[in-house]
């Protein structure tokens, strides 16, 4: 069953039904203004932090799930109909209903009695606002006198404090109402330079900012007072719920539309500038008004819209590919891309799942999200190594998570998650590969942000080694601390408390229990490591490093191997975690794809066999699942993975952020046809015909999927903010297409199904365009390739005479 169609021409996902088995949502904003927006107006709007800086108030855990967000209430004054366009919050029956999902913006759209409206909602580049542009066009034959209001509630700005310190925040709410225009000024009177604005570009007739003023006593969004009678009351917030709401009135001759602009927005004010006089409590709003009437005005709005767009075509044709399937083509090209950039943004703070409370940005995940995005923005990813290395700890350790905001490590996590350091090291290769800039590894680098402690980049990575070869344990193998990749696999917890954390509650010394996995990690980021050192001149340091890969690779031969696949850890007790010898969690997935991906095994056959006891243990119809068989009951010395029923999330779930890992070592064995089938198995769009199995969002990935084990097999959760967007971004752009930047050049080597005919790919690598097909001639994964029409020896394609933008590539395999 499905929703909805994609439309690739436009980029949009078009949603034709409301109803959607789960909210399906957008982001809008890509710098420092963000909201979600669902398809029904639902969502919440933050500047920066979503914990910190929240504009608007969005409530999680909802019945219905999806309520509060930017309304438009249409009312036709005839006969006191009224309704909302958007579906939500009335529910009210529509014609023609559609919400298009694109690039940064969204658009809703309906009819009702002849009354046909649409929104368009987006955030202009280099501004911290968002524009409602709604048209509202007559189709009857005779004039419409229609009331038009908006509404959005404001959070108190901190949103834990917000949704919980009701006894203070109930009595502190303020707004100014000026020339129409709503401010927001809570706390404004004391340690905040900063409040939230709410315009519209047409006379109003009124306005609200007291919720209980506008919805009235003991009602609810969907049938407010306001609305309902067709009159504001020009309420003014003291205390209790502000809210912003204006009400324009519309005359409509028969066919005629008009455009009604809403502009919300934050502004910040310099400290000593805060009041207008000074002195007063006036706000000063010298530098907003202009913004304002800029962004009032529809021929600005469209300009700004127009920009967007260009900014998106800039990112999307970095890389763009044409193959047999559709569905690989749209995720390369559009979703998947896009998906990436979300996760830089956002990381993990702010989705349906993700309250924007709880998490600020990972340290690992930040780090892993870099190999989706740095060929679109190699700036920003600049940028954002130097800001999540300034967090590790000066004995190489890191903070799981920081705050945005402040840049600082969350001190309420803490660190000793034993596989982050490492993936620092993955996060730069990935930027030297992709732009050559070799200085970023002398940029000095504070430790845990203090002043006074900076060292070059490049001692950093070594740190991250050093702190991996300071904590091994009784076989050789990493020690795992509180957790590795798999959060909830928490060997020296040992918790009995109802409520305690699985991943800061530790009850042993951590120094017994050993990950497979990080060792798989320490063999690859080692390895990347002496790259790093060998490309920068380092020789020294690149043999060190080899080394220790490699002895890290033969102690995971030696201690890390079961007899038919990878073992996943050691417990505190010594005891064998992801063998045949367990009742219960005999195979993992993790050390499986991650010890092949960083080729241990590749020599001696063991990679080949781990990977069929993958697709004997392990895979299924709608995925790869973490492990076989699930926990049927909770192991003390394992933590969090056992806490869940069989089927869900990582105990036996499917978790679409490690399948890449496989599908990868399948790739590096030559299994094309293995490799794009679990490709498939996850892919969103792939996916779209089963909507009300799958029921989240087919244009972008979920961190998990139901596993065999569960009820509702094939069920996503966790949508939008997870590392699997960049890692199947990754998976399919650089091992299934094949087209991977290197030191040395642009490595065209794909590893397609044996029964496509080849693809064509443009790829702009470190200033140049390469158009790169890819022919087969015959069976096998042989590569031969010649650049504009010569021949050249390997894989390899070398950078071109400087002042050359164009290369054409052709690659015949078989």
């Amino acid at each position: 069953m499905k929703y909805g169609r994609f439309d690739d021409v436009a980029r949009e996902y078009v949603i034709t039904r409301p109803d959607t088995p789960l909210p399906w949502i957008n982001y809008i904003g890509c710098q420092s203004y963000f909201g979600i927006l669902s398809a029904t107006a639902g969502g919440y709007s933050y500047y920066r932090d979503a914990r910190l800086r929240r504009l608007t108030r969005g409530r999680y855990n909802n019945v219905p799930t999806d309520f509060g967000g930017r309304y438009i209430y249409l009312r036709d004054n005839a006969d006191g109909d009224f309704w909302s366009p958007s579906w939500m919050p009335t529910q009210s029956e529509l014609e023609d209903y559609s919400c298009r999902h694109g690039m940064g913006y969204s658009t809703i759209s309906s009819k009702r009695n002849g009354i046909r409206s649409a929104t368009r909602y987006f955030v202009p580049l280099d501004e911290t606002l968002e524009i409602w542009q709604v048209t509202v066009s007559n189709e009857r034959l005779v004039p419409a006198d229609i009331s038009l209001f908006s509404s959005v509630e404001f959070c108190l700005w901190e949103a834990l404090d917000d949704a919980t310190n009701f006894q203070r925040n109930l009595s502190t709410g303020q707004v100014e109402v000026e020339d129409g225009v709503i401010y927001h000024k809570t706390e404004y009177r004391e340690r905040r330079n900063h409040f939230a604005y709410f315009a519209c570009s047409e006379e109003i007739e009124g306005f609200d900012t007291q919720r209980e003023d506008f919805l009235g006593a003991w009602r609810g969004w969907d049938k407010p007072l306001a609305v309902t009678e067709g009159r504001s009351r020009n309420s003014i917030a003291h205390g209790w719920s502000p809210m912003g709401s204006h009400h324009v009135k519309l005359t409509l001759g028969p066919g005629e539309t008009r455009t009604v602009v809403f502009v919300l927005g934050y502004h910040e004010n310099a400290k000593d500038q805060k009041f207008d006089p000074p002195g007063s409590q006036r706000l000063n709003k010298a530098t907003v008004l202009p913004l304002i009437e800029k962004y009032t005005s529809i021929d600005a709005v469209e300009e700004a819209f127009a920009a967007l767009g260009h900014h998106w075509d800039g990112l999307l044709n970095v890389y763009q590919v044409s193959s047999p399937d559709e569905h690989a083509n749209r995720m390369v090209n559009i979703w998947n891309a896009y998906q990436c950039m979300a996760t830089f943004n956002m990381s993990r703070s702010a989705s349906s799942f993700e309250s924007g409370i709880g998490r600020g940005l990972g340290f690992r995940d930040s780090n892993q999200d870099l190999l989706g995005f740095v060929h679109m923005v190699p700036s920003r990813a600049r940028e954002r190594i130097l800001d999540i290395a300034a967090t590790q700890l000066e004995s190489g350790g890191a903070y799981h998570q920081y705050q945005p905001l402040t840049k600082k490590g969350n001190n309420d996590i803490g660190g000793d998650f034993n596989d982050d350091p490492h993936w620092l090291i993955i996060g730069v290769a990935a930027y030297l590969k992709e732009t050559g800039d070799f200085s970023i590894l002398d940029e000095p680098v504070m430790f845990d942000c203090q002043p006074g402690t900076e060292e070059p980049l490049y001692e950093h990575l070594k740190r991250s080694i050093q702190y991996a070869l300071d904590r091994k344990g009784p076989h050789g193998l990493p020690l795992i601390g509180r957790a590795d990749w798999n959060d909830c696999l928490n060997l020296n917890c040992f918790s009995d408390t109802p409520g305690e954390s699985f991943q800061t509650t530790t009850s042993k010394d951590g120094k017994v229990a050993e990950s497979v996995f990080i060792a798989g990690l320490m063999v690859l980021s080692a390895r990347e490591l002496a790259d790093i050192a060998m490309a920068s001149g380092r020789e020294e340091d690149s043999y060190y490093y080899n080394t220790v890969s490699n002895d890290m690779k033969q102690t995971i031969l030696e201690h890390g191997w079961d007899g038919g696949w990878f073992l996943r850890a050691y417990d505190d007790n010594g005891h064998k975690v992801g063998s045949h010898e367990n009742d219960e969690g005999k195979i993992f997935i993790e050390s499986q794809g991650f010890c092949v991906l960083a080729g241990v095994g590749l020599e001696d056959g063991k990679a080949a066999t781990a990977l069929e006891s993958v697709a004997k243990h392990l895979a299924t119809p709608h995925g790869i699942v973490l492990q076989q068989p699930a926990f049927s009951s909770y192991v003390i010395e394992y933590g969090e993975i056992s806490t869940y029923p069989p089927g869900y999330k990582e105990n036996a779930g499917i978790f679409c952020h490690n399948n890449p890992w496989v599908i990868i070592g399948e790739a590096m064995l030559g299994n094309g046809d293995r490799a794009f089938d679990y490709y498939t198995r996850i892919c969103p769009s792939a996916r779209e015909g089963i909507s009300d199995v799958h029921r989240l969002e087919p244009y972008v990935y979920a961190q998990m999927i139901a596993g065999r084990d569960a009820p509702t097999h094939g069920e996503a959760k966790n949508s939008w903010l997870t590392g699997t967007a960049a890692w199947n971004y990754y998976t399919i752009t650089q091992w299934i297409f094949g087209i991977r930047p290197e030191y040395s050049g642009l490595r065209v080597a794909p590893r397609i199904p044996e029964r496509w005919t080849g693809f064509t790919v443009s790829r702009t690598f470190r200033g140049v365009t390469y158009e790169i097909v890819v022919t087969r001639k015959g069976a096998g994964n042989g590569v031969a390739l010649s650049v504009d029409g010569v021949a050249i020896e390997g894989e390899i394609v070398p950078p071109p005479a400087e002042g050359v933008t164009f290369v054409r590539i052709e690659a015949v395999i078989g």
